[in-house]
């Protein structure tokens, strides 16, 4: 089996050896409770990372280890080694974990001076590269049996508390996340306290690759990919055009019944806009640029510099305030290849974006406008979801002072209407904070999708403006604002949540047809007919092969409803329904049944 390539953005907290576990009290290592808690399962899925890492290093004498950190999906560990590793060989390094695990080694910890350790691995050039990234003099090493490795920590004591684990993929990464660097092996594993929850999580596991969107996509025909055309760049077939178009009629309606105006920026603009914003600064290698006429051209990564320019191209006043202007932009950002996964992570996606300028004083009612719209969407398709405030990032525009009032308006709109949030520390956008909605599928995975951003550095560096109350001109505030995220991520979510089963106001095929004989064909096409000029989408299942095999065939499209026509029907305009939601056969007339489903069709209206 070919390794997933894996690129991964190098950062000074998992360089040596582990991430949430390194701020951990060293007490803790013999007072973890062995739980469930966050906190617990970072020392235990760090301990199994050098677990495997030792059985690793058993199997595979040459083995070197570069970083083995926890991460939000278990854990892993980077290594070089002078074979190729597959799935197949995951069995024998798990059986090896567990005849270490015979014999109880204790794990053990001690210091050294940086000096001493670059000595220690002088023949290690991945050592000496995490080396290189530590600004301490001394260094810890945590030792069990006849492995060792430089960590921070901390551990469980010994081995024999690690039975509950499972190593779950393969893959490359990336030496500190550089394409251009050495593609080390990656093995990734999962850790719990007990039996009982490692069972759980692979039965999730399980039921979440049955429920993967690349595979459902090919199945229901949504989407393609095609490497010779390009990576990360998805075709949507008929199927899934359908789907994608019924979200956007729906959320079309919705932003208009809230008083957003639809407005639409080119997809290219000069490298001097991009200059301005900062985008070419703080972004820029993630632009695709080039030139037309002896000058530069980017395409756009964002839709703000086009709402901005629609903004200026007539006066405004305070009166017009809060302006809402909305459009399902198409961006273009250059991804690594190693990160493309499906639609979840494309090199061109369409967001459900918006722009909504405000003066300061609006900044409340405007964000709590906006967290109000994000919950009737999330849930009228099922979703639960948290927030979270980012702050200002490192590679970031403007003022501290302007951060400070744009994070605190955030954060004071949720503290006053009693919303919980997190606080997620340097995660904001380049030119302001943000709130991050994290949506939970039925499987309990968390996604990122929606975000509301408070800017008030793009109107100051493009001269926006407004006539105030008073006659003078002032600076709007400039809002950002995304719901769903992006229609492809959002539909490779929906897709995994619902296995496919779309409800009735977005299936891509809302019903279908099954002729019981070519002479019950023109029926089917009046009634199909019937559901197009209403919006519903249906297909007519009448090739030559049998009635039952028909009905599974239809059935497999995982529609709402299949409906079977034949003599009794089609001369007394009824139909004959199988309701795959409802798991139920029943007769209605014609007009029974369209009834049904525009009322089934009300149930899309936000």
């Amino acid at each position: 089996m070919e390794q997933e390539i894996i690129a991964y953005r190098y950062s000074n907290e998992n360089i040596v050896d582990t991430q949430s576990a390194s701020s951990y009290p060293a007490e803790h290592l013999t007072a973890i409770g062995f739980d469930n808690s966050q906190e617990a399962l970072g020392v235990i899925r760090h301990s199994t990372a050098h677990l495997m890492a030792q059985a690793i290093k058993s199997l595979y004498p040459n083995a070197q280890f570069f970083v083995g950190p926890v991460v939000e999906e278990g854990f892993y560990y980077d290594f070089r080694v002078d074979r190729k590793i597959g799935e197949e060989d995951l069995k024998s390094i798990e059986k090896e974990m567990k005849e270490i695990i015979k014999k109880k080694y204790e794990i053990e910890k001690y210091e050294i001076s940086k000096a001493e350790a670059l000595e220690k691995f002088a023949d290690d050039d991945l050592k000496k590269a995490v080396l290189s990234r530590i600004p301490d003099e001394r260094v810890s090493i945590y030792k069990q049996g006849d492995f060792e490795d430089l960590c921070r920590g901390p551990h469980v004591p010994s081995v024999r508390y690690l039975h509950n684990f499972k190593l779950t993929r393969v893959a490359g990464a990336y030496l500190g996340g550089d394409e251009k660097a050495e593609m080390l092996t990656r093995i990734y594993g999962i850790a719990f306290a007990d039996k009982e929850s490692l069972k759980a999580y692979l039965e999730m596991i399980e039921e979440a690759k049955k429920r993967d969107h690349r595979k459902l996509g090919t199945e229901l025909e949504l989407f393609a990919f095609d490497e010779a055309s390009g990576a990360g760049l998805p075709f949507w077939m008929p199927k899934g055009a359908r789907l994608r178009s019924k979200i956007e009629h729906i959320l079309y309606k919705s932003h208009r019944r809230r008083g957003y105006e639809p407005v639409r920026g080119p997809e290219i603009l000069k490298a001097e806009m991009w200059h301005t914003s900062g985008h070419y600064a703080c972004y820029g290698e993630n632009m695709y640029l080039t030139q037309i006429d002896e000058q530069e051209y980017g395409i756009k990564p964002m839709n703000c510099i086009g709402h901005i320019q629609i903004f200026k191209q007539s006066g405004k006043s305070y009166r017009d305030l809060p302006l809402k202007y909305f459009e399902y932009g198409v961006v273009h950002r250059h991804e690594k290849s190693g990160v493309l996964h499906g639609l979840l992570r494309v090199r061109e996606f369409t967001q459900d974006d918006a722009h909504i300028f405000c003066t300061p004083d609006q900044i409340k009612e405007v964000v709590l406008e906006v967290v109000e719209f994000v919950d009737a969407v999330m849930k009228k398709f099922g979703f639960e979801y948290t927030m979270e405030v980012s702050t200002k990032p490192e590679k970031a525009i403007g003022d501290d002072a302007v951060w400070e009032l744009a994070t605190q308006g955030l954060k004071d709109a949720l503290t006053q209407n009693s919303l919980p949030f997190g606080i997620d520390e340097g995660g904001g956008a380049f030119y302001g904070p943000k709130i991050d909605v994290k949506i939970t599928d039925a499987l309990g995975r968390k996604w990122q999708c929606g975000t509301i951003q408070v800017d008030f550095n793009l109107p100051q560096r493009f001269g926006v403006e407004y006539v105030a109350e008073d006659n003078t001109r002032k600076q709007p505030v400039m809002i950002h604002r995304a719901i769903l995220g992006s229609f492809e991520r959002f539909i490779a979510i929906l897709t995994e949540h619902y296995a496919g089963e779309f409800p009735f106001f977005i299936a891509p095929t809302q019903v279908i047809f099954v002729p019981i004989a070519g002479t019950h064909t023109e029926y089917a096409n009046k009634l199909k007919n019937l559901l197009i000029d209403e919006g519903i989408d249906s297909e007519i299942f009448d090739k030559n092969d049998s009635l039952n095999k028909r009905i599974r065939q239809a059935e497999k499209q995982r529609v709402p409803y299949v409906v079977v026509l034949g003599d009794e029907e089609t001369a007394n305009e009824t139909v004959a329904i199988r309701d795959r939601r409802a798991k139920e056969q029943y007769n209605l007339t014609s007009a029974e049944f369209m009834v049904k489903l525009l009322q089934d069709l009300k149930e899309g209206i936000i």
